[in-house]
């Protein structure tokens, strides 16, 4: 009996014997044949190129002038780190939570394999951090690992279950590989830059920006407890629907810490009371500093990294969105902090004040100030929305016109932020109709340098921008443009005198059905002599005028593109006040053509394109071309100074800021006809800037001059800037303070005009022209 059941027990054991070699030799064959892609069943691996440059998606960052990171191009919001770079707290919570064997094993560890087996799965998952890292590089366990190379998908992982256990096999093998390509802390950085966090955060940096809007190298131990805890599940702990389950996961990766501890059991307690503090704030092209500016200079990057695609290799295509390009720009984050800060201030008390003007009645008037009838219903026909259900509905417009008129939920925008209410798309649109916007911009005319860029009031509800895409009349503001062709061909200087009074146009000056006298702002005539920096001080609509006559409309245009406007000009005798319409760009443009000595500089956005290791792939540097004398540029920094230091000047007000005292500053304001735009520049020698404000539509206004002049309506903004600008010591310390004007070498003009100048220190000096 005993001899049958040792008999037993012996085959018995003899089974287990041949069955563990035969499993062990079925599963090292099955690896080999996985690893070699026996029979192209199982699909490739990754080369050993890949493994060294593994494809990661990677956003390209731009970079302010001054070092500062303002936004992202991406699909996956992504900003590597180097290990350096890691805290302790991320390292240890990481670690403790995902592979507390990190440092001992090869890339698998066989214990928390045999843990995952024998427990049948309830003791977690028995991956490595490795293992985790091939998973998310290469995607090996979706149909993405077949994507982009369908060498790497074999027949077999089409099948759902067998895919899994390929996969599987793939994810060990690749972890030895990566284990014997890079050091440890090199696959920890490479993990915690791959993994997604959830809410299109990948990697630890972004991840950490997104939920608690701070830097990584400031993270509390409870907060990188609840980063690390999303990477079991980023869906199921979402912290801003699931607070609560974020916070049980947070709490049990700080138990880890205290088991493998790297904290004590008396801090634990402690640690897993304090709140989530989240500071949850998504980032996307709508968000972040200089979002018109990002989008201004995306094309032109677009257009250069497709030529350089044209001479790089296949494999070695750039991307904006995924190649980790570092964009380097001319914007000062200082500055387009100030800029945004400022036209916030002026616009939320700007649109205040045009409510309550227009308290009771709709703002969309005619030529009469009388309101237009049927303006909304005919906007609304304009927009997409309309065509698109007009399509839908096979041209019922009843039904169409019902639609909508239906409310729905919806987010607006305000001055206090994102407002959810429920409207109709009718009521949309004429809540939105009555809401001013804003351009702004600030170059160095001495560089070409654009400092600062705002494109509109909101870039998440009002995507037009309004320095590059809109071109209005630019009022009296084209008018140095006059004044400065008169001194360029040597009309007139800026102490000679003319009358103020009414000038008509006929046949004879190209007007054809009539004749044209073009009024000043306020009607009137002084019949007075007046200097010509005191008439373009004053804004004096007549000077301008008889300056014309003399000159002829096609020297203006042409001194005015000269200096940087490259929009048509219509060569009429109204084009002396403005009539013609021109982009904010341009007229910046044009006016740092005269600060900077009558060399006009090209704007410039970017700076540079490098890869993500630093490489240089592209640099840019604006051309310089002397296109006007620079006795008349700087004659004309000095007559625009008159704006603000004759009295009665449009810009008076500006000496009123602390912007003046002490600085040569010089300003023009503009206003068009029924005020439907305002415009201020201001000229420094190291900042030229410019302001527009208005309605989208030009039937919206003010409706009167004391509210609807350039000197009301977009002047604050600039004197706000400049005032934080020349608050700011470290700008001064790069040369952005206050200071006179450069003078030509050699050039002598007698500013008190006592009838004498000279141009040349040793010629004979001349009298002035009278």
């Amino acid at each position: 009996m005993f001899a049958f059941e040792a008999g037993k027990y012996a085959k018995f054991i003899r089974f287990m014997y041949r069955f563990f070699l035969g499993t062990t030799a079925a599963s090292i064959l099955f690896i080999v044949a996985v690893n070699y892609n026996f029979l192209w069943l199982f699909g490739g691996m990754p080369s050993l190129y890949e493994l060294e440059n593994p494809k990661s998606q990677m956003a390209s960052l731009v970079i302010s002038e001054d070092g500062q990171e303002i936004g992202k191009y991406f699909r996956e919001n992504r900003n590597p780190l180097e290990f350096e770079q890691l805290p302790d707290n991320i390292v240890n919570t990481l670690v403790s939570t995902e592979d507390a064997r990190f440092t001992s094993h090869s890339g698998i560890d066989i214990r928390s394999m045999f843990r995952v087996v024998f427990s049948l799965g309830t003791a977690g998952g028995g991956s490595t951090i490795s293992q985790q890292l091939a998973k998310n590089l290469f995607h090996t366990r979706s149909m993405e690992f077949g994507e982009d190379d369908p060498v790497y998908l074999g027949l077999l992982m089409k099948i759902d279950g067998v895919r899994t256990v390929i996969a599987k096999v793939k994810e060990w093998i690749l972890a030895i590989r990566l284990e014997r390509r890079y050091t440890k802390q090199e696959i920890m950085a490479m993990y915690l830059n791959e993994v997604s966090f959830g809410n299109n955060a990948y990697g630890i940096q972004v991840a950490c920006r997104t939920y608690f809007q701070k830097d990584l190298q400031d993270v509390t131990l409870p907060e990188a407890a609840t980063l690390i805890g999303l990477l079991q599940n980023p869906s199921l702990y979402d912290p801003r629907v699931r607070p609560e389950r974020t916070m049980e996961r947070r709490n049990v990766v700080l138990g880890q810490l205290a088991k493998y501890e790297f904290i004590t059991e008396e801090e634990l307690p402690k640690l897993q009371d304090e709140p989530l503090n989240l500071h949850y704030r998504v980032e996307n092209q709508n968000t972040g500093a200089a979002p018109y500016f990002r989008e201004a200079i995306r094309q032109q990057v677009l257009a250069a990294i497709k030529e350089l695609n044209q001479e790089r290799p296949e494999d070695q295509q750039l991307n904006l969105y995924t190649s980790g390009l570092r964009i380097y720009t001319s914007i000062d984050s200082r500055m387009q902090k100030y800029a945004e800060e400022s036209v916030r201030e002026h616009m939320r008390a700007e649109q205040k004040l045009f409510y309550d003007h227009w308290r009771g009645r709709n703002p969309w008037v005619n030529e009469e100030m009388k309101e237009i009838k049927g303006f909304l219903r005919d906007a609304m026909k304009r927009t997409q929305r309309y065509r698109d259900l007009m399509s839908a509905y096979n041209n019922d417009e009843f039904k169409v016109w019902e639609e909508l008129r239906k409310p729905i939920k919806m987010t607006v925008f305000t001055y206090d932020g994102d407002k959810d209410t429920t409207l109709s798309p009718m009521d949309s649109l004429n809540y939105y109709k009555r809401i001013l916007n804003c351009g702004m911009m600030a170059m160095d005319p001495m560089n070409g340098h654009v400092k600062a860029w705002i494109g509109g009031i909101n870039y998440k509800y009002f995507k037009f921008d309004h320095i590059s895409q809109s071109k209005r009349q630019p009022g009296s503001t084209f008018k140095p443009f006059v004044y400065g062709a008169a001194i360029e061909n040597e009309i007139v200087t800026p102490c000679d005198e003319l009358v103020d009074e009414p000038v008509t146009f006929g046949e004879e000056d190209g007007l054809s059905g009539g004749t044209w006298t073009p009024q000043n702002s306020d009607g009137k005539y002084s019949y007075q002599n007046m200097k010509m920096r005191r008439a373009m001080g004053l804004s004096i609509n007549s000077i301008s005028a008889k300056l014309m006559k003399q000159l002829g409309p096609d020297k203006i245009a042409e001194f005015a593109h000269k200096c940087g406007i490259n929009s048509p000009l219509n060569e009429v005798p109204s084009l002396c006040l403005g009539a013609s319409e021109v982009s904010l760009l341009e007229q910046v443009s044009g006016y740092a053509t005269l600060a900077n000595g009558g060399e006009k500089i090209e704007p410039i956005l970017v700076l540079k394109i490098t890869d993500k290791v630093g490489n240089v792939l592209r640099e840019y540097s604006p051309p310089v071309k002397a296109v006007i004398k620079p006795e008349t540029a700087y004659l004309m920094t000095y007559m625009l100074q008159g704006a603000v230091h004759e009295p009665g000047g449009t810009a008076e007000g500006l000496k009123r800021t602390s912007i003046v005292a002490g600085n040569e500053i010089g300003a023009k304001t503009g206003t068009t006809s029924n005020y439907s735009d305002g415009w201020f520049m201001g000229v420094t020698q190291k900042l030229v800037a410019g302001v527009w404000v208005g309605g989208d539509d030009r039937s919206i206004h003010f409706r009167s001059l004391a509210l609807g002049q350039g000197a009301k309506m977009a002047m604050p903004a600039y004197a706000k800037f400049m005032e934080k600008v020349y608050a700011d010591q470290s700008l001064a310390i790069e040369g952005y303070r206050k200071m006179p004007f450069i003078k030509p070498e050699n050039f002598v003009f007698d500013f008190s005009c006592n009838g004498r100048v000279a141009v040349d220190s040793t010629a004979t000096e001349a009298p002035l022209t009278q």
